[in-house]
């Protein structure tokens, strides 16, 4: 779409609002004069009591156009950012009342761009605000839909609730291992397989040196652990005796509050063992997944897993035959080769299980996938809409309770990922993570710690690949040991 701009510049709104109405374009930014088709005139222009913008969409021969305005008093802010959010907030609502009298229908969404949906709600809720009154800001301001307003407010309340429940003195600890057997085709992971799962015996022992030096200053800083998730990749990628070396390492570095959550992502059904699963449970790990995202054998082969639906349900079994503890298990709507019909013969499958936590994916083509590479035919966004709506009914029919949520660009029909639990067995870490309710120290290969704090959240990055990560190593020690908690 080409987009032409007087009186501002806010590209980046801009573009973000075009993904979500319009997600097939690109944005396209021509030297010649606007008046030609597939194409959007945005301007704003400020007057004595009121501040415009405009938009002019020209599409398939038609043009529409709307206006939204903000009070100019309010523009006059000494806060840059107060002013940057009013005046961005205007330009994207008259972008947006033009492209649904274009489109003829919203987005589910509504005008709630970013991967956080939830923040909003439970935010005004810490704040001071009833439900009620969280939710009308969802309708009114950014025109969410009834049921997503439902489905925001129970995960809103989730997080509320967990919040208050967190002590000053905790955190949460993330442990990446990148590697996989094999690299789906829907995956843009930082995450290596096959062959390159000879850098394991290198990456743990940097990883070890980082554990040691990280859960020192962690102690130091008079912290305690919350949550614990060891997530990849494919955890369960490292043979036994590495796992068990790795849980040991964390629980003699760290100190974990009693009764601490602790997952570890089984995920691949390839990689789950008796021997594995007895070394997590040894190590105090009491949640894990087991990830099908299909039961469907033709599917599994279009996304390029080795393993088959036999498999998932052995793998199933041997968990619970371990008593591991709690299990999760990912599905994804809208896979290449699955239909409506296949996808909620999955779910029923899943359920039938009866694991502690399911959590649906919607399908996002990612830039690193081969998916979005390939450009393979995938279900229609109405076809992953009713795959949704039917794993919403048939999962509140069997006692499940959505409890966190969050978006990603390039999603089939704007929808959301969902997580999904019984009375109970809410998966705290999640929460804290996606919610940024409290730090979350990352460590290994791709990890992002976010030190939350005061109102701001301090990033700390390491290296994304691991053959970079262990190149850097000592690089990295040095700044856990120095990092100021």
């Amino acid at each position: 779409m080409k987009l032409f701009f007087r009186g501002h510049d806010e590209k980046y709104a801009v573009e973000q609002t075009m993904l979500t109405l319009f997600p097939a374009e690109r944005p396209l930014y021509p030297e010649e004069a606007p008046g030609g088709d597939n194409e959007l005139e945005l301007s704003f222009s400020r007057g004595g009591i009121w501040s415009t913008a405009t938009a002019k969409l020209r599409r398939e021969g038609k043009t529409f156009t709307r206006q939204c305005r903000v009070k100019t008093q309010e523009l006059n802010s000494d806060d840059p950012v107060v002013v940057t959010r009013l005046t961005r907030r205007t330009l994207q609502r008259a972008f947006y009342m033009a492209a649904i009298d274009c489109l003829g229908t919203e987005p589910p969404w509504g005008m709630l761009s970013g991967v956080r949906p939830v923040k909003l709600p439970t935010k005004a809720m810490l704040e001071g605000a009833t439900p009620a009154q969280a939710e009308a800001e969802l309708r009114d301001r950014y025109r969410v839909s009834p049921d997503r307003r439902k489905l925001a407010m129970a995960c809103a309340k989730a997080s509320f609730s967990l919040k208050k429940s967190l002590g000053e003195d905790e955190v949460s600890l993330y442990v990446g291992i990148p590697f996989c057997p094999t690299r789906c085709a829907y995956c843009s992971f930082i995450s290596s397989s096959g062959s390159a799962n000879k850098l394991i015996p290198a990456y743990l022992e940097g990883l070890f040196r980082e554990i040691d030096a990280a859960g020192a200053n962690l102690l130091a800083s008079g912290k305690t652990v919350r949550t614990v998730y060891i997530g990849g990749g494919t955890p369960t990628t490292l043979d036994a005796h590495q796992l068990r070396a790795l849980l040991e390492r964390i629980n003699t570095a760290f100190q974990l509050k009693p009764g601490t959550e602790f997952t570890v992502e089984a995920g691949r059904p390839d990689t789950i063992t008796r021997e594995k699963l007895e070394a997590i449970r040894a190590g105090g790990g009491n949640r894990i997944s087991v990830n099908p995202q299909t039961m469907s054998d033709t599917v599994l082969e279009a996304i390029g897993r080795s393993h088959r639906a036999g498999d998932i349900q052995n793998a199933f079994r041997l968990a619970r035959e371990t008593q591991v503890g709690a299990i999760n298990m990912d599905l994804i709507a809208g896979l290449p080769a699955d239909t409506v019909e296949g996808f909620r013969d999955t779910l029923d499958q899943v359920i039938a299980m009866d694991p502690e936590n399911i959590t649906v994916h919607t399908l996002a083509l990612k830039k690193g996938a081969r998916l979005r590479q390939e450009e393979v035919v995938l279900p229609t966004g109405e076809d992953v809409a009713r795959m949704l709506a039917y794993a919403w009914q048939a999962l509140e029919a069997a006692g499940y309770q959505p409890y966190y949520l969050y978006r990603q660009k390039f999603m089939s029909g704007s929808f959301e990922n969902v997580g999904w639990c019984k009375p109970g067995y809410v998966n705290e870490y999640n929460i804290c993570m996606m919610e940024e309710l409290h730090t979350v120290l990352s460590l290994g290969a791709g990890g992002v710690t976010k030190n939350v704090g005061g109102g701001t959240v301090q990033r700390m990055a390491n290296p994304k690949y691991p053959q970079e990560y262990i190149k850097t190593i000592q690089d990295i020690v040095e700044e856990k040991t120095a990092w100021s908690w």
